[in-house]
């Protein structure tokens, strides 16, 4: 379900005529932009969690990370996450020191070795990110980074929000000849800015009860269509 809403963005307006500010005297313009926006059902999640280890020596801290994730992949294979909608994200091996602050001195001495290993895991049922993490967490994940909410197919979607932002547009640029007095002959530029879909954390979380998964909220994802045009008008 896709629902619409129309917000006016920053406004440039710049009449070219007597009364106002004057660009090019012979070529009197309107200028102007307008925003819509399209909130749709995200399509999968991704949840970035991993492993990170301690040992005494490198060697350890990387044996014991490659236990502890091997477990992680099979409980998200176990969960219903495809192999191909896994990646690493991060691998890394680091010396852990002690600080042994003295006046006028700092002493770094190495006491072990820290492993770190993180995938991304797409979800493709939002309503199971809960059971994924837990799923996670119970093999030995002890490291969640958080979790991202996308969709596949934006394209209709965001077509609609343009419609929406041109109708706006030539609704207001009618609005202003019609306050100032001018005529409206015909558009001159039209441009579109870039969008990004963002995440709207304004849904209900899920329905919790004994023994229930970790609660997520999938929210809905917004995509923005900006449109701007140059009308030349006349009086």
């Amino acid at each position: 379900m896709i629902r619409t809403l129309i917000t006016s963005t920053a406004l440039a307006a710049t009449l070219c005529l007597p009364a106002f500010a004057q660009a090019q005297e012979s070529e009197p313009t309107l200028s102007l932009s307008e925003s819509a926006t399209v909130q749709i059902a995200p399509e999968f999640a991704t949840v970035s969690s991993g492993v990170v280890t301690r040992a005494d020596t490198a060697q350890a801290a990387v044996r014991a990370n490659a236990d502890a994730m091997s477990q992680v992949f099979a409980a998200l294979r176990r969960a219903g996450v495809d192999s191909d909608d896994m990646q690493t994200a991060q691998l890394s091996v680091s010396p852990v020191y002690a600080d042994r602050r003295q006046p006028n001195q700092v002493e770094l001495t190495i006491i072990g070795y820290e492993a770190r290993n993180q995938v991304s895991a797409k979800v493709r049922d939002t309503a199971r990110v809960g059971q994924v993490i837990d799923a996670m967490v119970s093999a030995g994940a002890n490291n969640i980074n958080g979790v991202t909410f996308g969709a596949e197919e934006t394209g209709d979607a965001l077509n609609s929000a343009r419609r929406e932002a041109i109708a706006a547009l030539l609704s207001k640029a009618e609005l202003f000849a019609d306050a100032a007095g001018f005529e409206l002959c015909g558009i001159r530029r039209m441009g579109e800015s870039n969008y990004r879909p963002q995440p709207v954390y304004e849904s209900r979380m899920m329905a919790m009860s004994d023994g229930a998964s970790t609660p997520v909220a999938a929210g809905e994802l917004t995509l923005t269509a900006t449109v701007s045009a140059d009308f030349c008008i006349s009086q």
